[in-house]
C-alpha cells in the first residue's frame, strides 16, 4: 500500500469519522478506521455497528493498492496538524505499521489487520428516493433540539420521520419529543414514495446534519427493515433504528388555542434570555404576565435574585402562564422570519408555536406548574 493524498481532503473525511466513532471502545478495532486504496480512490470506512460511515476521496496518486486499519483520533490529530493542502505520503512500513510523512514529518503509525474490521453488506435496493439536501438539513434542524434524553422511553430518543398525505399532496414529515416540547416539519415529496415510518437515532440525527451542511445536491435514502441507508456524493451513513413505536403525535397538538400572541422574534429572543440569566440552570419558569398588548416577563429565583422586563406585543386577552425558558429559547432560535406566533388558551394547556414564514413547522410547548 502506497498512495499520496491532499491534507484537506483527507481532514474533512476523517473529521466526519471522529462523530461516529466511540471514545471508550472495548473492541481496539473499533477505534480505528478501514483504509483501502484501489482504482485511484481512497475509501475510508468508520463505525460503531450501529452506524457505518464511508467516505471516499477521488483522483488520489496511487503507487500500491492495498488495506489496513489504524487508530482514527491519532490519524485525524496528525492530519490536522500538517500544513493545510500539502501533500501526504503514505506507506506500509514493516509489520503492521503505517508510515506518513509531509513536508520534514515523519510518522509510523500501528496498525490492526483489514480483516478483523467489522463491515456488513446489506441489499438496501428495495425502497429509494431521492431529497434535498437542504430540505433533509431543515427537517432534522427544526426537530433535534426535541429530542428525549430519557432512556427508559428509548422510542422518544429519535426523530420519527413518515410519508404523510394532505390535500392529495405526499409529505416527509418529521417529529421529535420528550414530552415537554414537540416539534414537527414536514418538506413536499413530488411524487408518493415507498417508505416505512422510522426513527431515526439521535447520534445518526447529528452525523448526517454535519454531512448535509457540506453538500448541496440531492440525498439518496434506501431502508430496510432495520436499517436506513443515505448517499450523498462520495459519502454513505448506514444507521441501525430505534425499535418502538412512537407516540400519536397529532393528539397532542392544541386544537383551539384562540389567544394569539405576536411578537417581534429578535425582542422575544433576547428578552427571555436576558431575564432568564438570574437562573442558574434555568429551570426557573420565565413567567408571561398578559395584558392587551402588552407582555411581561418576570423570573424569579430564590437563591440569586429575580429579573423583570416587558415587550409590546400583539395580544387582546389577559392571560398568566409560566414556561422553561430554554424550551422556549430552542423554539424559537429555529424561526426562519422576524415574528413569533404563539397560539395560548390558558394556565394549564400547552402552547401552540408557529412561525409565520414557515407553514410547514410547528411546535408545542407544555407550561410550567405555578
Amino acid at each position: 500500500m502506497k498512495f499520496s493524498v491532499n491534507q484537506q481532503d483527507l481532514q474533512r473525511s476523517l473529521n466526519y469519522c471522529q462523530g461516529v466513532i466511540e471514545k471508550r471502545n472495548t473492541l481496539p478495532i473499533l477505534s480505528n478506521i478501514l483504509l483501502n486504496v484501489k482504482d485511484s480512490k481512497l475509501t475510508i470506512t468508520a463505525t460503531d455497528l450501529d452506524l457505518i460511515f464511508i467516505t471516499q476521496i477521488d483522483d488520489i496518486e496511487v503507487q500500491e493498492e492495498g488495506t489496513t486499519t489504524t487508530t482514527s483520533s491519532i490519524l485525524y490529530d496528525i492530519i490536522r496538524k500538517f500544513s493545510s493542502g500539502k501533500k501526504i505520503n503514505f506507506s506500509f512500513s514493516g509489520e503492521n505499521k503505517l508510515q506518513l510523512e509531509s513536508e520534514k514529518s515523519i510518522f509510523h503509525l500501528n496498525c490492526i489487520t483489514a480483516s478483523e474490521f467489522p463491515i456488513t453488506d446489506e441489499n438496501f435496493n428495495e425502497n429509494q428516493f431521492n431529497i434535498k439536501a437542504k430540505s433533509l438539513l431543515k427537517l432534522m434542524n427544526k426537530c433535534k433540539f426535541s429530542v428525549s434524553n430519557d432512556e427508559t422511553r428509548h422510542y422518544l430518543s429519535g426523530i420519527f420521520i413518515h410519508q404523510a398525505q394532505a390535500e392529495d399532496k405526499n409529505f416527509l414529515t418529521a417529529v421529535s419529543t420528550d414530552s415537554h416540547r414537540m416539534s414537527i416539519s414536514k418538506v413536499r415529496l413530488q411524487e408518493k414514495i415507498d417508505f416505512e415510518p422510522i426513527i431515526l437515532p439521535k447520534k445518526t440525527i447529528f452525523q448526517l446534519c454535519s454531512l448535509l451542511e457540506d453538500f448541496e445536491g440531492e440525498v439518496k435514502i434506501s431502508n430496510i427493515k432495520s436499517k436506513i441507508k443515505f448517499e450523498l456524493n462520495n459519502s454513505i451513513l448506514i444507521s441501525k433504528l430505534i425499535d418502538g413505536k412512537f407516540p400519536n403525535y397529532i393528539q397532542v397538538i392544541p386544537k383551539n388555542n384562540q389567544k394569539k400572541l405576536e411578537i417581534d422574534l429578535s425582542l422575544f429572543l433576547n428578552a427571555v434570555d436576558r431575564v432568564a440569566s438570574v437562573s442558574f440552570d434555568k429551570k426557573d419558569g420565565v413567567k408571561f404576565n398578559l395584558t392587551k398588548d402588552k407582555l411581561n416577563l418576570s423570573v424569579n429565583n430564590a437563591n440569586s435574585g429575580d429579573g423583570k422586563e416587558s415587550l409590546n406585543v400583539k395580544f387582546e386577552h389577559e392571560l398568566d402562564i409560566s414556561f422553561n425558558s430554554k424550551y422556549l429559547l430552542d423554539v424559537a432560535s429555529q424561526l426562519d422570519g422576524d415574528k413569533i406566533e404563539m397560539f395560548l388558551s390558558d394556565t394549564g394547556s400547552p402552547a401552540l408555536i408557529k412561525d409565520p414564514s414557515d407553514f410547514d413547522s410547528i411546535f408545542v410547548v407544555m407550561p410550567m406548574k405555578g
